[in-house]
């Protein structure tokens, strides 16, 4: 089946790629795909509940698909990027993220993680990830970024990026490089506002597309843009990448020679929908060179966005070339990786992803990423009495972001440190407790207690860092885990003993923990640079 034997109306329904609410098809997706002729989906954490739900859903939707007569089967997409961008939950083996990815700085974990990871969302009928980032994360203000890339080295994410993307191949998923030409050195979130990025072309070659370049050598399908602006490379300096020319003709098809899938971020993030409104940004991305646009979440402006298509081809704004060179490419690509005969059966899809292997291999990606980055007292391994005290400090946290899938339940530290030592004690600590009374804090610990402190970007959190340095100024033993960026130090220079797992997840913290008491060694290095060290 050729692109030039759909409709006009099919061939806009291969561009959009388009969310929805609830754990089985809603009436909104149902609608897009039968009506619409919608070809690509995306889950979220919203749309997962179990291993069975899951393969049960993607089956309903290719279902729905094809009996809509729908010639290729659906991309189905999420992002599983592991760490804290990682849609499946527990229901999926937890690997390591980025930038724990990077401390390991090895290529051949960082392929069979993919690969794993890529086989467990085939069992799940899941054939798209869009992932992995290879942002180039060389700012430590990023408030979007931080872990999600490998580092801020751009030889270290070329190489791991296209490490990761042959893995994915090897597990026969779609990948996705992201965010084009690169989100890494930004200090605005693009999910709330626009961030610019001020550098020439020279300067983007030697750093920020130096991955991409990497990642498309490695035979990556599709790559994101971002929503960011570099007005010393386009036409008009406030357009966003997404919806400009010279980023996606002219920078990637042209300078770079790719020759796959362009998708955008979604649509509906505040950098696009506060400045041009998702449905005009549909349009204006299309024209631009985009072949699949995200509209995620929104059922109305995910109707609306085809309408406006539809009546951008009417007024010649659009033209039926474009609109056809954008679904053949999407059609191209699920011709070499979909097909109606090769979608997963309905046996449960459990034995798949339960399997020795993967955990073996969890174990070893925690364990050559956690890093110990200071021990200046030799404090670990820890030697403790059996009545001496670990005082676990549980404080109020600000800074995590919209892309999230993790909690931070200090309640998870507890436990794994109980496994190791009798008398482990959680402490919460409030706000007015940091601002007015942290003296009562020492009074009612005793001075051979050990604070343990797992910090969430406390370099941007004020409350944290004021914690951990009067703890410090007090002479008392304290070990900070940075259990997200390992920025922190910067706040608190003056501690003794740091250790990094880029992640709050049970195996992180447990390949931490075991650091801790001396059974493991910590075999990571810093993918990024910390002053003071």
């Amino acid at each position: 089946m050729q692109v030039h034997d759909l409709t006009l109306e099919e061939q806009i329904g291969q561009l959009l790629m388009v969310g929805f609410w609830g754990t089985t098809p809603s009436p909104a997706i149902i609608e897009l795909i039968q009506r619409y002729h919608v070809g690509n989906v995306i889950l979220f954490s919203r749309n997962i509940h179990d291993t069975q739900q899951v393969l049960e859903l993607t089956q309903q939707l290719q279902e729905i698909a094809k009996e809509a007569g729908q010639h290729h089967p659906l991309l189905i997409a999420i992002d599983q990027e592991n760490g804290i961008v990682q849609r499946l939950g527990e229901i999926a083996t937890l690997f390591p993220g980025n930038m724990a990815l990077g401390a390991t700085g090895s290529e051949d974990i960082a392929y069979k993680v993919a690969e794993a990871t890529g086989n467990e969302l085939k069992a799940l009928g899941i054939n798209m990830n869009l992932a992995p980032v290879v942002d180039v994360n060389n700012n430590p203000a990023n408030p979007i970024i931080g872990v999600r890339s490998f580092g801020e080295d751009p030889s270290l994410v070329a190489r791991l990026g296209a490490a990761m993307v042959k893995g994915y191949k090897a597990a026969s998923i779609v990948s996705c490089l992201k965010h084009f030409p690169g989100h890494g050195d930004t200090a605005i979130d693009s999910h709330l506002s626009l961030p610019v990025i001020p550098y020439t072309l020279q300067r983007l070659e030697t750093l920020e597309l130096v991955p991409f370049k990497s990642g498309i050598e490695a035979g990556a399908e599709s790559v994101m843009i971002a929503h960011i602006t570099f007005p010393k490379l386009v036409e008009q300096n406030t357009l966003p990448a997404t919806l400009s020319p010279s980023i996606i003709q002219g920078l990637l098809r042209k300078h770079l020679d790719f020759k796959g899938v362009i998708l955008s971020d979604c649509m509906e993030m505040g950098a696009i929908s506060d400045r041009f409104g998702t449905e005009r940004a549909v349009v204006m991305a299309v024209k631009a060179g985009i072949d699949l646009v995200l509209v995620s979440h929104k059922y109305k402006l995910q109707r609306a966005s085809i309408v406006a298509i539809q009546a951008a081809i009417q007024s010649h704004e659009l033209t039926t070339q474009e609109v056809q060179q954008a679904a053949e490419r999407v059609v191209k690509l699920k011709a070499r990786y979909l097909s109606w005969a090769d979608l997963p059966g309905t046996t449960t899809p459990q034995a798949l992803i339960d399997r020795e292997e993967y955990s073996q291999l969890q174990h070893q990606s925690f364990e050559l990423s956690t890093t110990l980055v200071r021990n200046d007292e030799a404090l670990l391994p820890l030697k403790l009495k059996p009545d001496q005290n670990i005082v676990v400090l549980s404080p109020q946290r600000h800074t995590t972001t919209i892309v999230e899938d993790r909690d931070y339940f200090d309640d998870l530290l507890v436990e794994i440190l109980q496994q190791y030592h009798p008398c482990v004690e959680l402490l919460p600590v409030t706000p007015e407790l940091l601002e007015n009374e942290c003296n009562m804090l020492l009074r009612r610990t005793r001075e051979s207690d050990i604070f343990v402190l797992a910090t969430v970007n406390a370099h941007r959190d004020e409350q944290q860092a004021q914690l951990v340095r009067s703890l410090v100024s007090s002479g008392r033993h304290i070990i900070v885990i940075a259990v997200q960026n390992p920025y922190d130090l910067q706040a608190f220079h003056q501690l003794s003993t740091y250790l990094c797992t880029y992640e709050y997840s049970r195996p992180a913290l447990v390949a931490a923990v075991r650091v801790m008491f001396g059974e493991k060694q910590a075999k990571g290095h810093l993918p990024v640079y910390i002053p003071h060290l």
